[in-house]
């Protein structure tokens, strides 16, 4: 009776530990989520649109920085590059923290901070203002908890126009062990906005971007890793189906991930779109959402154009006049905050699990 008794007390203490390092990262992730808004809604309201090389972009560097600061984060590091897009010489940024862990495993998790399409009206909320506003706040939060594994946090500069801030990002800084190397690297790109979330590996044969084949790391552990973990919490983040030059779950090297995987770092890359629509060029992501005010007429049933000749919106978001807090707000009331908030509890989990209770170091 008595051993029964100290195993029934034994496990109730194993439960009820469990249970407060669950309640704690649920709270540190609800913290993060609604920060991120605070700072995406700065991010719009006193910057806007942000194209690469831009003042705009200037400034929402000095923002991200001054945000830090606030966060008495001292070990922030910038990174000043040049790049020729289309004939113009552009100037930009990558800024970065890096938060230590309780293990030697370094992960990388990164944003683009620019935005594109400020011609056709778009702001760039969720591409890429979510994302930006997400890493910012992560950075902000989690230095009072333990983490395990140390963290950079990075926001490149530049990705609309050829991913020009994580190429520099991995040339001078991860190549040449002025970083610690990382065991992997988390994009997050158009988080939100999408009608559904999805996490990715990349292909497995190499992008044509990389400049040695022989490098390239094509595997799919990250996405696996993030997707156990999103299934034990009830997380709606899926695998985009198969569909021609894309087996299911893998995606291309359109964004700051791809850097990463040429040089050898495993990847995951989360994205919202809905790979389920045929879209302009088939189902390959760039149509965002069934939404029948994004396109001029949508067939619901068969989920593309009616008339796929003269159809010009394709339910797209990115790089659009679309791409606008208020016309998302309107379109889907609560989405992007769920979704966000959805990314915010995924990535709170993943770097304060593995048995540490997530409690602040008091």
């Amino acid at each position: 009776m008595f051993l029964k008794t100290v195993f029934f007390f034994a496990t109730l203490i194993t439960f009820s530990t469990v249970a407060c390092a669950e309640s704690s990262r649920d709270e540190l992730a609800s913290t993060v989520a609604e920060r991120s808004m605070v700072i995406l809604t700065d991010v719009l309201s006193q910057i806007g649109a942000r194209p690469a090389g831009s003042q705009q972009e200037k400034n929402t560097v000095e923002l991200i920085a001054s945000t830090w600061q606030q966060a008495n984060l001292t070990n922030i590091e910038q990174q000043s590059f040049s790049a020729t897009v289309r004939g113009k010489d552009i100037d930009s940024q990558n800024i970065w923290v890096t938060l230590p862990g309780t293990s030697d495993k370094h992960i990388v998790i990164g944003a683009h901070y620019d935005s594109t399409g400020v011609k056709a009206g778009s702001e760039g909320a969720t591409d890429n203002g979510v994302a930006l506003a997400l890493v910012t706040a992560l950075a902000e939060q989690l230095p009072a908890y333990k983490l395990n594994a140390t963290v950079t946090f990075v926001l490149f500069g530049a990705e609309e126009v050829g991913l020009q801030g994580a190429k520099a990002f991995v040339a001078e800084r991860v190549k040449t062990g002025q970083l610690p190397e990382p065991d992997s690297m988390i994009n997050l790109d158009t988080i939100a906005g999408g009608d559904k979330l999805y996490i990715h590996s990349p292909t497995q044969t190499a992008y044509k971007s990389c400049v040695t084949a022989s490098t390239y790391n094509a595997s799919p552990e990250i996405r696996h890793e993030l997707l156990k973990l999103a299934g034990d919490q009830g997380l709606p983040f899926n695998l985009h189906p198969s569909f021609p030059g894309y087996p299911e779950g893998e995606t291309a090297g359109w964004s700051d991930h791809a850097p990463f995987a040429c040089t050898g770092i495993p990847i995951a890359y989360i994205e919202a779109t809905n790979f389920a629509i045929n879209g302009k060029d088939g189902f390959d992501g760039y149509s965002q959402s069934l939404h029948p005010e994004l396109w001029d007429c949508l067939d619901a049933p068969q989920q593309t154009a009616c008339d796929r000749d003269a159809e010009k919106r394709w339910g797209r978001i990115w790089h659009t006049g679309n791409d606008r807090l208020a016309t998302l707000e309107t379109l889907h009331p609560g989405r992007l905050q769920a979704q966000l908030s959805a990314v915010s509890k995924l990535l709170v989990y993943y770097l304060t699990g593995n048995g540490l209770t997530g409690d602040k170091n008091l």
